[in-house]
């Protein structure tokens, strides 16, 4: 009789499911599973933290559009990684979360790393999570968190596997089957959505489309291009829509914030919004982004999250690459009328920004926007880029210029810093041959230091930019619009040498103070070959609009109560 542990189960349904790389820190608890993993060919990726272990796997999902596998011990392993499994769900990345737990035979001994409920612990932060009792039932359990996370609204997803689940041996011929390990559902719009949602288009004076997470997931770049370059719509995005059109499209928008800086009858009339979701990424309740009087178009797989924050006028439940081939097949019966200067309007927006921030270093050092630019210009064309931190990963964001899907990864809904190493090293085990490159601050770059050791022992060219001002920037600059210019409150960091600290690791390390070396330092990183840290030290008084924006203001006359970065009460 055959017989095969838990852990060669889990490790085979995975390689099943098209899994080959795991994001994982070693935990006794799962030794039978490393064994497996070995025995089917699944690459393990460790890491000095768990959390960045997560966020690793969430970059592997967003570049591959494939499940990303996370895997941590029991106890400190688990509660390291609810951020990491919060930070995939919000953003609805596909993700799996494979967790370790003491033996069940010992429930309630005290015994270690237990005491506990994990999956309790973790429903509030995933889309579905489930323990494992009987060995025999790892394939089909693994396989249904796999389609749960991969179906629908895309999210995390967890199974819990104690350890004497993992190591007990079954008959083969009594495992469970994997059923169901490659969802593919795309539903489709009706015909009575398609022909309202092209006669929406048709009609407005500023047609505008989104895309956001699941237009990212769709691979339809290509449609979307000939559909828009037929209507003649220019084409936003928020982080994770970025890529769907190419960069250097004179209809690519770019990100979506830049239609705040749009005035009165230069604001779009009709938004698609394809496969985005409404909330503080697009604006809130503000109109900022969104305007109050446009009709709106929404494309997106779960009907839960359409209408979330407004009235849809074209509420569509459909996969967005699907629906971007039906508008393109339809879009030859159209009359389409000639946008030009709409289109023109759009093009000049992007390039506001260069004329409001004309001064490159000021009297407190670099300016931030021109660090930003200087550095992600001399990563070249499409590289991978890993925002991370307050302001500093919003004045990168202004310099994204992404042409595939996935390859623009920020800051999301959770808002949780120091996502930027794991993420950076899930993309270079995924793209070893494309450039990444990660801009953080120096606030953000203190919680995962450690993982430069990982960079420099799987030799991964990794370029890390800190931006340094040596305080928490969106911190201290939401304390003084508050409070006055001489007000600080544990925001002042001061005095760490980050290009030291990531050269005793092993980098390529340098401490920049000028604009004009920014080009030539990074120039030297790149050609290293090596994990590299290029420290730009920037000017702490220079304040990010998205800041100011965060904390709103008052209308004259009118008092207020200020609520950082949510929307601020009437007195």
């Amino acid at each position: 009789m055959s017989l095969q542990t838990g852990g060669e189960l889990l490790a085979a349904t995975l390689r099943a499911a098209g899994v080959g790389k795991i994001f994982a820190v070693h935990g006794g608890h799962l030794e039978s599973f490393y064994k497996g993993c070995g025995d089917h060919q699944v690459e393990l990726v460790d890491f000095r933290h768990e959390s960045s272990a997560g966020h690793a796997a969430e970059a592997y999902a967003r570049l591959t559009g494939k499940i990303g596998v996370c895997v941590v011990t029991s106890g400190p392993g688990f509660t390291n990684a609810i951020s990491a499994m919060a930070n995939a769900h919000l953003d609805c990345i596909p993700t799996l979360f494979i967790v370790g737990a003491p033996p069940l035979r010992e429930m309630e001994t005290n015994v270690l790393q237990g005491g506990l409920d994990q999956v309790a612990m973790a429903l509030p932060t995933v889309k579905w999570a489930q323990r494992v009792t009987n060995t025999e039932r790892i394939p089909d359990l693994t396989a249904m968190a796999i389609r749960q996370a991969m179906s629908g609204r895309r999210g995390a997803t967890l199974i819990e596997v104690p350890i004497d689940i993992l190591h007990m041996s079954v008959a083969a011929d009594r495992a469970t089957p994997a059923a169901g390990l490659h969802p593919a559902p795309r539903p489709a719009a009706s015909d009575a959505d398609l022909r309202v949602a092209l006669e929406m288009l048709r009609s407005a004076a500023r047609p505008a489309i989104i895309c956001g997470v699941e237009a990212g997931f769709a691979s339809c770049g290509e449609e979307l291009t000939a559909f828009v370059e037929a209507a003649r719509i220019p084409v936003f995005s928020t982080a994770r829509g970025a890529g769907v059109l190419r960069s250097d499209h004179p209809l690519n928008g770019q990100m979506a914030a830049n239609l705040a800086s749009l005035q009165g009858e230069e604001r779009p009339d009709v938004i698609m919004l394809l496969g985005a979701r409404l909330g503080f990424r697009l604006g809130g309740r503000s109109g900022s982004i969104v305007p109050h009087d446009a009709k709106v178009i929404q494309i997106f797989s779960d009907a839960a999250e359409i209408g979330r924050i407004r009235d849809i006028d074209l509420p569509v439940v459909a996969d967005s690459g699907v629906f971007v081939r039906q508008l393109l097949s339809a879009a030859n019966s159209v009359k389409w009328p000639e946008r030009g200067e709409w289109s023109r309007r759009v093009a000049d927006a992007r390039k506001a920004l260069d004329l409001r921030y004309a001064d490159r270093e000021g009297p407190g050092g670099i300016h931030p926007y021109h660090a930003a630019k200087a550095a992600i210009a001399a990563a070249g064309r499409d590289p991978i880029l890993v925002l991370d931190g307050g302001e500093s990963a919003s004045w990168a964001a202004f310099h994204a210029r992404i042409d595939t899907p996935g390859s623009l990864m920020g800051l999301g809904y959770l808002g949780c810093l120091g996502t930027g190493p794991g993420q950076a090293i899930g993309a270079q085990m995924v793209c070893p041959d494309r450039r990444v490159l990660q801009v953080t601050g120096d606030g953000a770059m203190g919680f995962h230091l450690a993982e430069f050791d990982i960079m420099v022992r799987r030799k991964l060219p990794i370029m890390t930019v800190i931006l340094n001002n040596q305080v928490w920037g969106m911190s201290i600059h939401g304390q003084q619009i508050m409070y006055g210019a001489d007000y600080h409150a544990i925001s002042k960091l001061g005095g760490t040498d980050y290009a030291a600290i990531a050269s005793a690791f092993g980098c390529h390390a340098e401490r920049v103070t000028a604009h004009d070396e920014i080009g030539p330092a990074c120039e030297r990183a790149w050609r290293s070959g090596l994990p590299s840290c290029i420290e730009i030290m920037i000017d702490p008084d220079v304040v990010h609009p998205v800041t100011i924006a965060a904390l709103g203001a008052a209308p004259a006359g009118e008092g207020v109560t200020m609520i950082p970065y949510y929307e601020n009460i009437p007195s």
